[in-house]
């Protein structure tokens, strides 16, 4: 059977027409696994946690268009999301602030670099920012003594500072023209997100909005970077390779189909992305990755978004499993593991 409405799939589970499901949305997770047969027993959730790379969940500035080559301008963008308020309103706090490119994994950049970064990243001194040389940052939060209203007049100050000011409400810049863009969706789950997103930007005198349009439309506005902003998962595996220069690298930018939506094209990036494919160890790699994280990160080319370090599965109690779990899997290769405990009886 195969269900195209999860709605329906969670209800065929608990009338018994399967017997495992890996739960991909916050609000059924919390809400809709519930009843006689998880109060008896019969069926149960579970939270399975697992250490894959969850790389980055955003959305993704076009620094093709216009309104988005100032680094200033993306930072600016990043700080108008107030992800704690979505995830406490949203998503039931069940998420985790993405805060690297490598989110989840020890390739993740931490601390300030290392002799060994500092060797691929040095050559360039003075090319990306300043900062990528220091701790590598948090992204922005409102959690206090943080708030959105402080967020947001650093955002403004930044906007200023490229030359974008407010004039009867709305962002200018210095020849009138308004700081306007569309934010492209595939998914109707996602405009709950989006809206109050739109809303801050408001704030600042942007005139932000979002449109869901069909699959096919989108895939192939996707393939031609025919969008202003678009929400994407970099998908990342614990050993990254030559899918990085499909990512960022700068032959990438022009080819139509390329996954290099946000149109990077900087040498550090690409050196460091040649570095990662062709590391002869794991030390190498790691590094590598590290301090691509840290330049990606201060190029501001995403919104960071959210991930989930668990596997959330709602199963039948009679599937048995074994005592010890690996570290990376997928709900369907962690079912490989399993059997049914009934059997035989």
């Amino acid at each position: 059977k195969y269900f195209k409405d999860q709605v329906v799939s969670v209800e065929a589970f608990k009338a018994g027409d399967f017997d495992f499901m890996a739960v991909n949305i916050a609000k059924q997770w919390e809400r809709d696994l519930d009843g006689s047969k998880f109060e008896d027993g019969t069926l149960v959730k579970k939270l399975f946690p697992h250490k894959n790379n969850a790389g980055m969940q955003g959305f993704v500035c076009n620094t093709r268009k216009f309104l988005f080559k100032d680094p200033r301008v993306r930072q600016a963008l990043g700080l108008a999301l107030d992800f704690e308020w979505i995830n406490r309103t949203l998503f039931f706090n069940q998420y985790t602030r993405s805060d690297s490119y490598f989110s989840n994994s020890d390739l993740a950049a931490t601390g300030t670099p290392g002799k060994e970064e500092l060797a691929l990243l040095e050559p360039f001194r003075q090319q990306p920012p300043p900062e990528v040389f220091t701790p590598p940052p948090q992204p922005p939060t409102t959690d206090p003594p943080s708030s959105l209203r402080a967020n947001l007049r650093k955002a403004k100050q930044l906007l200023s500072e490229a030359g974008w000011k407010v004039k009867d409400n709305v962002l200018r810049n210095g020849e009138g023209r308004e700081f306007s863009f569309e934010i492209l969706l595939v998914s109707p789950s996602f405009e709950r997100v989006m809206a109050p997103y739109v809303k801050n930007l408001g704030t600042l005198g942007i005139q932000a909005s979002y449109r869901t349009i069909d699959p096919a439309l989108y895939t192939e506005r996707i393939k031609n970077f025919d969008f202003d902003m678009v929400v994407n998962v970099f998908g990342q595996s614990q050993s990254p390779g030559n899918e990085q220069r499909n990512y960022w690298h700068s032959s990438s930018a022009d080819r139509k189909g390329s996954d290099n939506l946000a149109g990077i094209r900087d040498p550090v990036v690409d050196s460091l992305v040649d570095a990662i494919i062709y590391a002869t160890s794991r030390k190498e790699l790691t590094t590598a990755c590290r301090a691509l994280d840290r330049v990606l990160w201060y190029g501001y080319y995403v919104v960071p978004n959210w991930y989930l370090a668990s596997h959330r599965l709602a199963y039948s109690s009679r599937l048995q499993q074994p005592d010890t779990f690996p570290y990376y899997y997928s709900p369907d290769q962690l079912l490989m593991t399993w059997w049914d405990g009934s059997a035989g009886k």
